[in-house]
């Protein structure tokens, strides 16, 4: 295959495309959440991401998962995590059963300011996607968006 091989200019554009979708999905959301919760996309997907945690088997996540599931580095993640620590959004504690472990849980004013984030990031997401299917090019990217099933 050489760098002008059709299958790979195909490749590039569709990766272009949907590098497109991305970038403008999330520009739109976060304009939303900033404008109308001080959050970014990232705070939000980490409010959203260390709520789902519970105390059952395997419930909390470890630093390094809460990066992967943000995609973020973990200093980042960790930055992020201070961020939103000190504005009494999350706290942290030692893992009872390992002390060297450290979680991470949103506090009641996290939840609660992501209970009312969720409806914005929602509508800012369904809005992004109606604009974006308007345009030839991300349409079926956006159709094919629109019928993922991501178990949660």
């Amino acid at each position: 295959m050489t760098a002008t091989d059709p299958a790979l200019t195909a490749l590039a554009q569709g990766w272009c495309a949907l590098s497109l979708l991305h970038g403008r999905i999330e520009t739109h959301i976060e304009r939303a959440l900033q404008a109308s919760h001080d959050l970014s996309v990232r705070e939000y997907s980490l409010l959203d991401v260390l709520s789902r945690q519970h105390n059952g088997e395997g419930g909390h996540l470890q630093m390094k998962q809460v990066a992967d599931a943000v995609v973020l580095s973990q200093s980042a993640t960790t930055r992020l995590v201070t961020r939103l620590e000190d504005r009494e959004l999350l706290s942290r504690y030692l893992c009872p059963t390992d002390r060297r472990g450290i979680y991470t849980d949103v506090t009641e004013a996290g939840l609660k300011l992501l209970r009312e984030a969720r409806p914005t990031n929602e509508s800012a997401l369904r809005e992004a996607l109606d604009a974006a299917a308007e345009d030839p090019e991300l349409a079926p990217l956006v159709r094919a968006v629109e019928t993922l099933r991501v178990p949660v």
